[in-house]
């Protein structure tokens, strides 16, 4: 490699390695919005795939987002065994000690959260780039390697949607029913709706929900708790988004035996997301809902 190649993919590694922990630290109003009310969040245990195969005709913001997870990554996978000459074990990793500092950063200065489904997602695209490196980088470069390091990412990224949707119907199949949170004993606070259920429009899509409503509206706060007596290894589901064209200041909390397990601002979260969540044990759920802000289809399932 040349002197000047050399420079120019050193600047070039800095200035994108500077602008990836521009979207870790500071996007998104993440300072304005940083706060240690709700204590430090790690969340250790994986919530859902990687990656599962696009809805074409309904592109959602989830999507959009987890695939960001792992593409924004690849490059990483290329620049820096370019630099440095180094074997595939010692760049993950040194990779996933990285990755695993910046998210605890992320989580102790109350800028997000630590997520190991980010690690995870993070980790999977610096080893697609490692791939698209050996193929195509490692020795002279062609338009024919560089076409072959193209169609590795594809394949690769492909791979993974597939095998994310062979874990997430095992999955499926391996899961109870899932039953509406009002199933439960209620102690305090208000009754979600669960006959004639409301639609409403989140980030341009109809939203129709099936099993119950938890909302608020305006400057109004609704608490709702639940117990669970102890029940183990239970998951958790949700549906939560921020109505389009509200602009009062909006919040959702969801707290697990007085622990925050996920705490969402008009900010952070305007679509729609499916979530569900592995519980060991669970006491008790206690859901927070300040202004314009939808929870749907809340339910739980026991594996």
């Amino acid at each position: 490699m040349g002197v000047k190649l050399r420079k120019i993919l050193v600047i070039g590694t800095i200035l994108y390695t500077l602008l990836i922990l521009y979207f870790l630290f500071l996007a998104f109003n993440r300072v304005e919005h940083a706060t240690s009310q709700y204590g430090y969040t790690f969340m250790m245990i994986p919530e859902s795939v990687p990656l599962r195969f696009p809805n074409l005709t309904d592109l959602s913001f989830s999507w959009i987002y987890n695939f960001g997870n792992i593409a924004a990554f690849i490059p990483f996978g290329v620049l820096f065994p370019l630099l440095y000459r180094t074997h595939f074990k010692k760049f993950i990793c040194l990779f996933i000690l990285t990755i695993f500092v910046l998210e605890t950063l992320q989580a102790l200065t109350f800028l997000g959260s630590f997520d190991v489904d980010d690690v995870i997602s993070n980790t999977l695209g610096a080893m697609i780039g490692f791939c698209a490196y050996k193929i195509g980088f490692i020795s002279k470069i062609t338009w024919k390697s560089l076409i072959k390091s193209a169609l590795t990412v594809v394949v690769l990224l492909i791979g993974i949607m597939g095998i994310s949707e062979i874990i997430d119907v095992t999955l499926e199949k391996s899961e109870r029913p899932i039953q509406g949170l009002q199933t439960l004993k209620q102690l305090t606070g208000s009754m979600p709706i669960t006959h004639d259920l409301p639609s409403f429009t989140i980030a341009g899509e109809k939203i129709i929900p099936k099993l119950n409503l938890y909302s608020s509206e305006g400057k109004e706060i609704k608490e709702y708790k639940y117990t669970l007596d102890d029940k183990k290894e239970v998951l958790l589901y949700y549906n939560f988004g921020f109505p389009d064209h509200v602009d009062s200041n909006s919040e959702l909390i969801i707290a697990v035996d007085g622990n925050v397990m996920l705490q969402s601002t008009e900010q952070y979260s305007p679509q729609a997301e499916l979530i569900n969540t592995a519980l060991v044990t669970v006491s008790e759920i206690t859901i927070t809902l300040k202004g314009n802000v939808k929870l749907w289809d809340v339910g739980f399932s026991e594996m």
